[in-house]
């Protein structure tokens, strides 16, 4: 669940993480389509918590053209849904208990882990009766939302699966750290140019390695809202490493009829109109500007989405508030969420390949699809559309409940989930 529409986009304590590798570096690597960069050696490194240094904010680009703005912003940055914008800090500082860090190509991405298996003498008779389907899981938050969003559904769905569970924020949101993208580009020394921590190559990348860092060939991915496009995006990377995909509350656009012919393309006058667009377009969103009007609609829109997002907004405590709003208190939260935007509206990785819609009758694992039947962010009918246009899928929608089932009805959410399982 985000604070803007993630129709737009349609447009893995840190001592359990070392524990399962001894602290000790991890370097990982496999062939990908996304380019020769994904074919470098990657180091994985996790850290207490405690002991992790400070990371410094982002925006580099921002400063000249930000501080022609700072008169006019320094009073409205006094509080942002109710989060004083005067002190903000590391996002380490506001980690859980139960939250770890890990060094991936240059981000400090937050995730939590929980393993079933340690907690197996805790309901030994139970697990001798129920059959476990023995593959982790890596849950994909949605648009503004972040592992919080997971966090009344990750013991249970642990205990269906009898394996470990893995949330983690995506570059953005959460905790994960937000990276300054001037300090993150190519030296210039011939080294490939980095790819954007905000991309969603890097997503993909990302939750790729969640699996080979949980020791595992494959794993169910479960994603909510646009997470479910990051999940989908994964399993056309390497459609090996997913055993089943859940798509709750899919932000992904079905198509109206169901066609199984690839469509190629033109090129021509169209393509080069479509690059200056972007140009102009990415240009505009990395502006201070763009930067000052996040701030000004999360301001004003960002709790009311969150209420939105539920079918009862009675349900929607302070608590909840609180979760969703916690990442507003991360330096450089805003410039963040307009590189994310930028990268997500002028991507082109995906212009070699066919749209999406016209690629989901080639999914073949087993697919899951949750909607709620009062979901006023994602209708539930695209969600029927799409379960058409996926071979084989299965249909849930659960009644009196809006775009965040896994929250606002938990227990209808995960038996069905091991229903399916």
């Amino acid at each position: 669940m985000g604070w803007v529409c993630p129709d737009l986009v349609l447009l893995k304590n840190c001592r359990k993480v070392s524990s399962f590798h001894g602290g000790n570096n991890i370097s990982l690597s496999f062939p990908s389509r996304f380019g020769s960069d994904t074919k470098c050696p990657t180091s994985l490194k996790c850290f207490p918590v405690a002991s992790a240094s400070s990371l410094s904010g982002s925006g580099a680009q921002y400063t000249g053209s930000e501080q022609l703005l700072d008169v006019q912003t320094k009073q409205k940055r006094k509080g942002i849904a109710g989060i004083d914008q005067d002190e903000l800090v590391d996002p380490k500082f506001l980690a859980d208990p139960d939250s770890c860090f890990c060094e991936f190509r240059g981000v400090e991405i937050h995730h939590k882990v929980y393993d079933a298996q340690s907690q197996a003498h805790e309901a030994e008779a139970l697990s001798s009766q129920t059959k476990k389907v023995g593959l982790p899981m890596i849950l994909l938050h949605g648009f503004g939302a972040s592992v919080f969003s997971w966090n009344r559904v990750m013991k249970p769905l642990a205990e269906v699966i009898g394996s470990k569970v893995v949330a983690f924020d995506r570059p953005a949101f959460g905790l994960t750290s937000r990276v300054n993208l001037f300090g993150h580009s190519s030296s210039g020394n011939g080294e490939p140019r980095p790819i954007n921590p905000y991309s969603m190559a890097f997503a993909v990348l990302a939750t790729l390695y969640f699996i080979d860092f949980l020791a595992a060939e494959k794993a169910i991915l479960v994603g909510h809202s646009a997470g479910c496009l990051v999940a989908v995006d994964a399993y056309f990377e390497a459609p090996e490493r997913v055993a089943a995909m859940i798509l709750v509350a899919p932000a992904i656009f079905a198509p109206l009829t169901i066609k199984k012919g690839n469509n190629a393309s033109g090129e021509g006058d169209g393509g080069m109109f479509s690059s200056l667009y972007k140009k102009f377009l990415s240009a505009v969103l990395r502006s201070a500007f763009a930067a000052m009007l996040v701030r000004m609609i999360i301001d004003k829109f960002g709790v009311t989405a969150v209420r939105n997002a539920w079918y009862d907004a009675n349900q929607v405590t302070e608590h909840v508030i609180q979760g969703y709003t916690k990442p507003l208190r991360v330096k450089g939260w805003d410039k963040a969420l307009v590189e994310y935007t930028a990268a997500m509206l002028t991507d082109t990785s995906s212009e070699s390949k066919p749209p999406l819609a016209k690629r989901l009758h080639e999914i073949s694992c087993p697919v899951l699809i949750v909607t709620g039947d009062n979901d006023r962010i994602v209708p539930s009918w695209n969600a029927e559309r799409l379960s058409r246009a996926i071979p084989g899928s299965c249909l849930e929608v659960i009644k009196h409940c809006g775009h965040l089932p896994h929250e606002e009805k938990v227990d209808e959410f995960v038996s069905i989930v091991k229903k399916f399982l």
